[in-house]
């Protein structure tokens, strides 16, 4: 579409000039592009060069830029418009933005309200239908169901769920009346949402204290977590902290938390700066962080990737020795078979 001398224009995600165009454009803003990160991408150029783009994957418009030269000429407003016309096509109606905070007095003169920041490295914003206000009360029915008195939170992925993750909680089930766990609902694990979900449940069935809920859009998400606004560090604490300060904000207080308890991390890098993000900021909102010694079996540490690395192997003693009976039947089943089968094809850290 032309306007003036602008022409908007749709990315073919599978051309590598137009690619490496909205590459080159973003790099200039310290943002990464990745065609295979995204579902749709528009840019708009005057006389055949980008100066401005923005992206859609689900509920989340990314690496939205504007030539700075260009500032006051409408071209924020142009892109957004284009995504959300997009994004309702799809039959989305609920948006997000991660930005710099910096950058959030744009998006926010646009109807999009903040969320939070960590200073000085994001902001997430949010547009349309559904809040997270009403993600809250949501979560907070769930609570309900718990006994009265302290209650401790974990956040967890659990591809799979292992005796690792079981410790844990129980850990947290022994020293506090009720314990909420929130399990990723972002389906980018070898193994489904609803599978590891259901495992999760199942597996904590026989403990009176515990809550197992769907973790949702506002914690460790697409939205809080996106992976594509910056790269290096600065990309793990944008995230890292954007996150802690959402959940310490607004989860721990819907749901009456005081306690968050993870376990220590000696392998992933991302996962050890989300637990460092936790203890600089869940403290001054007085909620403790306990940070667990991993289990050992035999001296050696347990982990879900450690599990698919021992299917990928075929040894299966060694994943019994990993995993609550629950996973274990589950893998040997016919069910599992898909899954087993995904996981010998892949390397995937998550």
């Amino acid at each position: 579409m032309y306007w003036g001398d602008f022409e908007e224009r749709v990315i073919n995600l599978k051309n590598n000039r137009q690619v490496a165009e909205v590459r080159q454009f973003l790099s200039n803003f310290a943002l990464i592009f990745d065609e295979n990160a995204v579902e749709y991408t528009m840019a708009i150029y005057r006389s055949g060069v980008v100066i401005a783009t923005g992206s859609l994957s689900g509920e989340v418009l990314r690496n939205i830029a504007v030539d700075e030269s260009l500032q006051g000429e409408g071209l924020t407003a142009a892109v957004i418009s284009h995504l959300l016309k997009v994004a309702s096509r799809k039959g989305i109606y609920h948006y997000f933005v991660f930005t710099k905070p910096e950058k959030a007095h744009l998006f926010a003169a646009l109807g999009f309200r903040e969320i939070s920041r960590a200073e000085p490295y994001a902001a997430l914003l949010e547009s349309g239908l559904g809040s997270i206000e009403n993600y809250c009360r949501e979560i907070s029915n769930h609570a309900d169901l718990l006994p009265p008195g302290q209650r401790a939170c974990l956040v967890v992925n659990c591809n799979p769920f292992t005796l690792g993750h079981q410790a844990v909680i129980a850990k947290a089930a022994e020293e506090n009346q009720g314990v909420v766990v929130l399990v990723v609902s972002e389906d980018q694990s070898v193994f489904p949402f609803h599978i590891r979900f259901r495992l999760v449940k199942q597996g904590l069935s026989h403990y009176k204290n515990i809550v197992v809920i769907p973790a949702g859009k506002y914690i460790v998400s697409a939205a809080t977590f996106p992976g594509y606004f910056t790269s290096g560090e600065e990309t793990i604490l944008a995230e890292t902290r954007l996150d802690a300060e959402i959940f310490a904000q607004y989860i721990a207080p819907a749901l009456q938390i005081t306690a968050r308890y993870v376990g220590n991390e000696p392998y992933c890098p991302v996962t050890r700066a989300y637990n460092q993000a936790m203890k600089d900021i869940l403290p001054q909102r007085g909620i403790n962080v306990i940070e667990m010694p991993r289990l050992e079996i035999n001296g050696e540490i347990i982990s879900a990737s450690k599990v698919r690395q021992a299917i990928r192997d075929n040894d299966w003693q060694t994943v019994q020795k990993m995993v609550p009976e629950v996973t274990y039947d589950y893998l040997l089943s016919e069910e599992g078979v898909p899954i087993v089968d995904k996981i010998r094809q892949t390397l995937a850290r998550h």
